[in-house]
Order: C-alpha cells, then structure tokens, then sequence
C-alpha cells in the first residue's frame, strides 16, 4: 500500500507576510517552484497541491524540482515518498480553461519521463489528480477516461501507413491516474456517497481519496453550515466505503481562519479533534508564512505523526436534525450576504493579491438561487468581512437563539469547538465601525435594515454566552479597522489599502 499523506500544503493566496524568498509582493513562476521543494525540505510536508484552476503555472515544475534540488529528491522519491498532485480546472464551470484541464493531464507521461531517468527506473512521479467542484461521478469518470483514451491512448493512433503516434513520442507512462473529488456545494457533499458509488462501480480503485471543502461551503451557507455539511460527508463517504469494502482517506479543505477551519500552528490539536476520519489536511499559505518557520515546522511534524482517528458515523436521526439547523441558518446568512454584498466585493479589491489568480466567480455567482450577487475568492470574502469590523463566522448567529434542545445537542456534540471557533472570531469585532457603516460614502455604504441583522447576531453573542478577549491584538485591528474606513471613505486609497495589511498581518491571515 503507498503512502497516503497526512499534510497536504497549498498554493492558497492567503498569506499576510510575504516570505523573504518572494521577489516580488506575490509569489509566482520560479518562486512556485522553489515553494513546492520548501514545502517539502524545510516544512517536511508529504504533499503538494500544483495548482491549474484559476492561476498561471508551470507546467515543467517536475523537471525544475529536479534540475535545481536533485540531492534532496534521489533520496525522496516524488510519487513514492513525498508526492505532487494537480488540481485541475473543471472543463464544465471553467469553459476558459477547457484547454488548461488538458494540458495539465498531458503533462503526466512527461514527468514519468523525466523521474525515470533522474531515478534509473519506472516512476509514476504525478499519479493523482483533484477535480473541483465534482458533483456526479460522472466528471470523475470523464477524467479518468480522458487520460486513458485521450493521453495514453493516443500512442495506438496510425498517423500514416504503418506510423502511429507511439513512434514519435515514445510509450506513454502511467496508462491510468487516480482522480480525487473536491466536492465544495451542499447539494453535492449530500450526495458524495453516490458520487462515491458511481465512480468506484467504474473505475474499481483500490482506495479512494476524497476532498470535502470547508472555505466554500463556508462562504455559501455560513460557519455552522459548513462544519456540519463537513460532518456529515464524512459519514456517508465512511459509510459508503464500508458498504463497498473500499478504504477511504478523506482530505479536509481547512484554513487558518475560524471561518475557513481554524487550522494554524497555534489550533492544530483542536482541529484534528474536530474532524475525525479525516486523512489528510490542508496546510495553506498563511498556516507557514505568517508563524515563525519552527512553529509551523513544528505543527505539520504534530500532524504527520499523529495516528489517524475514527470517523464519527451519523445516526439518520442526527443527519436530519443537523440538516435543519442548515436550512434554518442558510436563510439568515444568505440575506445577511446579500446585504453586504457591494462593500465586501469593494473592499476585496483593495486587499493585497497574493498569487498570480486569475479572475474567479464564487458559487454565489452560478446562478444557485443567489439573486444572481456574485463574490470574490472565498479569502478575500473572509478578509473584506474582518476589515470591516464584521467577523463573517458572527453572520446569521442569531438563528442559534431559536434552537430546541434537541438541535443544541446535535449542534454541540458535533462541533467539537464552537465556542472556541466563535470566540476567536469575535475578537475582531469593531461596533463603532459596524454602526457607521449606513453612514459610510460610496461602496462602503451597508444598509440600515442589514446594519441591524448584524447587530442582533452581535446581540447573540452575549445571549450565547460567547467571550471577546480584550487584547493588545484585538484593539489593535479595531484601530486598524477604523483607520481604514476613514481612508477608504476620503478617498486616500494607498493609506486604506495599507491599514489592510497591517490588519491582515494581525491576524495572520488575509482571510
């Protein structure tokens, strides 16, 4: 059995402190590619996500990783010690980068080229691929077969009398590649055990690695939501392998936020408690960039060698109860975005970019019942929110008033660390900020009538019981956060956009 990693570091742009390597305010081209062996020989990650959807990338990132740090990888083999595996575009959202999707799979064979001549022997250096937004086994097993008939099987194409394809290019290597599914909208992290079933009745794997988002879902449905949409595909992609007799690695999409999973040096142990079952986690930009390297180091190592726990199976009972805490909560969080759309999408601009990304729509923008608002990026929705003095894991937190003792114990039992998540958000709180907002110039204009939703979920939060620190750091970003709005707000955009960062670099994250 080969190595299923247990720390999986990504290309997230959401990293306040830009690295000392970086030559330049954000990290692109070569500097991506000495990232990825950073990420292995200083941070000791067993994974890299190579990243094509929304971004510009390197396509010959196997043969620089060789050339420059070749006495690092002889002794660890890439694809059977420490492993690079791509995250395609989806062809079907994506319609501008239908062509990325296929060269990015054309490029598999030539890494198997070039590690079978570094190595002296056969080695699948890339053998796995993420597909975002999955949501039918259907785009899984598309992929799949693209690469088996489009890549490797166009080596058996006659191009002339007697002449086909594998006489120019030479055999192709692997003949097959294991896809992983991102799966990131409610409707299918409901449905990933079908998903799952679907798939695995084609493809026939010997396990199966499947990716549960939390910023999206978080940013689509709210906090709470998210966490338990989480839980709950956990259960049924647990429960769907032991149905099937297939071993199952779920990858958990956490970031350094609350809102994004609180996944930091400083949260790794109350993070791995509050997902069990899952395999791997993802150790985003922020999580090494904005803590000392030893801390960092220090917490991926926690990782790594931790034994993997149990998954929580759900009772049908608890699904039901928890899906109505959903329902309930999406529809104070949703109106609440609506709300604040205009100056979340203002401010996002103003915030530093990170990665060379290029534009992206949010869920909220393909048309799934959203009043057609569009978003940005789910970090910069998380930043714009926390500038603001409006910590987006407070949004639609009013709803929680309204629970019975039935949905408290579903809620409480599981999500492990509320309380701590919901306290750590709110210490970036700014009332003074908030209550000026109906009052603001321009873009950063809210209305009364959203103004006063979000105060009652502040309200909430003394009802709740929910604890703000008054802490240097905390009155630091107030002060910050005032500063900012009066910049933005009289036009001093240079002045705004660094009180941003200095916010930023407080919190240890963009968002």
């Amino acid at each position: 059995m080969r190595i299923i990693p247990r720390t999986m570091c990504t290309q997230h742009p959401d990293y306040a402190n830009v690295p000392q390597w970086v030559t330049n305010d954000f990290i692109k081209g070569d500097d991506e590619v000495y990232e990825a062996y950073m990420n292995y020989s200083i941070y000791d990650c067993q994974e890299t996500m190579w990243d094509f959807e929304g971004k510009d990338v390197d396509i010959y990132v196997v043969r620089k990783l060789f050339e420059n740090y070749g006495g690092f990888f002889i002794n660890k083999i890439l694809g059977e010690h420490i492993f690079l595996t791509y995250r395609l575009p989806n062809p079907n959202v994506e319609a501008s980068d239908r062509k990325v999707y296929a060269e990015a799979l054309e490029t598999i064979p030539m890494a198997y080229d070039l590690a079978k001549v570094f190595y002296g022997k056969p080695v699948k250096a890339i053998f796995e691929v993420i597909f975002p937004l999955t949501s039918s086994s259907r785009d899984l097993i598309m992929t799949l077969r693209y690469y088996e008939k489009v890549v490797a099987g166009k080596c058996r194409v006659e191009l002339d009398d007697g002449l086909k394809v594998s006489d120019i290019i030479g055999e192709v290597e692997p003949k097959a590649i294991e896809v992983i599914p991102l799966v990131e909208d409610m409707d299918s992290l409901l449905r990933i055990d079908s998903i799952i079933e679907g798939y695995v009745k084609v493809a026939k794997p010997q396990y199966l690695r499947v990716f549960i988002a939390r910023s999206d879902p978080a940013m689509n449905y709210g906090l709470i939501p998210a966490v338990l949409l989480a839980k709950i595909a956990l259960s049924r992609a647990y429960t769907a392998g032991n149905a099937l007799g297939l071993s199952i690695y779920p990858i958990i999409g956490v970031g350094p936020t609350p809102f994004r999973g609180n996944f930091n040096p400083r949260n790794v142990n109350n993070t791995l408690k509050e997902y069990p079952g899952a395999y791997t986690f993802t150790v985003q930009s922020a999580f090494r960039y904005d803590y000392p390297v030893d801390n960092a180091k220090d917490a991926i190592d926690a990782v790594n060698n931790s034994k993997p726990t149990e998954p929580v199976i759900l009772s049908k009972y608890e699904e039901e109860v928890a899906l109505t805490i959903i329902k309930q909560y999406i529809d104070r969080y949703q109106a609440e975005v609506e709300g604040l759309a205009n100056v979340i999408n203002y401010v996002a601009q103003l915030l530093p970019p990170r990665r060379t990304r290029r534009l992206h729509i949010g869920l909220f923008g393909y048309g799934r019942g959203f009043k057609g608002i569009t978003l940005p990026r789910a970090i910069t929705f998380v930043g714009a929110l926390y500038s603001i003095g409006i910590p987006p894991e407070l949004l639609g937190l009013s709803t929680l008033l309204k629970l019975n003792e039935e949905q408290w114990s579903v809620l409480e039992g599981n999500y492990i660390n509320l309380w701590r998540d919901l306290s750590d958000a709110a210490q970036y709180i700014c009332m003074e900020c908030i209550e000026q907002l109906p009052s603001m110039n321009g873009e950063l204009r809210v209305s009364k009538e959203a103004v006063s939703m979000i105060l009652e979920d502040i309200k909430a939060i003394d009802e709740l019981g929910i604890k703000i620190s008054s802490s240097f750091e905390q009155r630091k970003h107030s002060l910050l956060t005032r500063l900012f709005l009066e910049s933005a707000s009289n036009g001093y955009i240079n002045d705004a956009k660094a009180y941003l960062l200095d916010m930023a670099k407080v919190r240890r994250a963009i968002g």
